[in-house]
């Protein structure tokens, strides 16, 4: 159905467009009985403004830009499905965009937000991020940034982080616990301070309460990697009594060599991780793991770039609590 316009609301009522458009606005010079005559005919008529318009007019839009390194990621995809949901019920609408972990295209998505006058920016950023003025360009126009998962290492940006110094010596914990002997800890690309972070405090956790603990770490950040990781350390003397899985990725790629080699879980090695939760359920048993939920992150984003919207005074970085789920692996 063709939308009707302001003219031919202002021709059906005789009066001017500008009084119409007014009306519409609520604006205090237009009376009240104009108002509502001009409101029901609009209803009857199913107009609606023209977004475009509007966005051309108050140089800004309602829409807000979401950048990840991947969508096809179940830890992003519940990220994205609970920002929409909050986004939804605030009156925004939200444009996605994916990295590809390449700064080149992180830095057009980045041009793609600025003209299609996004009010803000979510961003997770690639593995190539190191140059963090481009985001710099748009704090300065007036666009907020809040940083989510991958942020920035230096100061002077919005961020919400997941806990994940303290998930990772949560996982350190549980494994101390179990007196395991020889560990396996396989983190992701070692150029994002997410896998620092955690692996700096998984590392100090047993040189603090476990010093005499076999550690061998590797880096192999994606599924097959990781498989190979695990296939080259059980072939050594000291083979891994319990491995850690510093993401869902890496998980699958461990628990596809466990299958290949016809382990058994826990009784010949054991298996915990960091996950947003949907992986660890598919396995029997069910995988312990330090919960990251994408979800409550979120959530708790959202509520951060409200802050940063409205002007309110807000905190430069929140983080996000890390609870330790229980599985049959450890």
């Amino acid at each position: 159905m063709r939308q009707s316009t302001l003219k031919e609301l202002s021709e059906a009522l005789g009066l001017s467009i500008s009084t119409v458009s007014r009306a519409l606005k609520n604006h205090p010079d237009i009376s009240e009985r104009t108002k509502k005559k001009v409101r029901e005919l609009a209803t009857a008529m199913e107009y609606e403004p023209n977004p475009y318009a509007v966005q051309l007019r108050t140089q800004q839009s309602n829409v807000l830009g979401v950048m990840v390194p991947t969508v096809d990621n179940f830890f992003y995809d519940s990220f994205i499905a609970a920002i929409e949901h909050e986004a939804r019920l605030n009156g925004y609408s939200l444009l996605i965009m994916q990295s590809k972990d390449l700064s080149e295209v992180e830095q057009n998505n980045l041009k793609i937000f600025r003209k299609n006058m996004v009010v803000g920016v979510f961003a997770s950023i690639s593995i190539e991020t190191s140059e963090m003025e481009p985001f710099k360009k748009m704090e300065e126009m007036g666009i907020p940034i809040v940083f989510f998962d991958r942020v920035p290492e230096v100061h002077g940006f919005y961020k919400v982080c997941l806990s994940d110094e303290i998930a990772a010596r949560m996982a350190a914990e549980a494994i101390i616990q179990k007196k395991k002997k020889n560990v396996l800890a396989l983190f992701g690309h070692p150029h994002l301070s997410i896998c620092k972070l955690r692996h700096a405090s998984f590392i100090e956790t047993f040189r603090e309460l476990a010093p005499e603990t076999n550690l061998q770490v590797a880096w192999p950040e994606l599924m097959e990697a990781s498989r190979i990781e695990v296939l080259k350390a059980f072939g050594k003397k000291n083979k891994p009594d319990a491995i850690f899985c510093m993401g869902d990725m890496i998980l699958i790629g461990v628990m596809y060599a466990i299958h290949e080699l016809e382990l058994k879980v826990p009784e010949d090695v054991s298996v915990i991780g960091i996950s947003n939760g949907l992986m660890p359920t598919l396995y029997n048993p069910k995988i312990t793991y330090v919960e990251t939920s994408g979800h409550k992150l979120g959530k708790l984003s959202f509520k951060q770039m409200m802050s940063r919207l409205g002007d309110e005074i807000t905190a430069e970085e929140v983080f996000l609590e890390s609870i330790l789920v229980k599985g049959g692996s450890l």
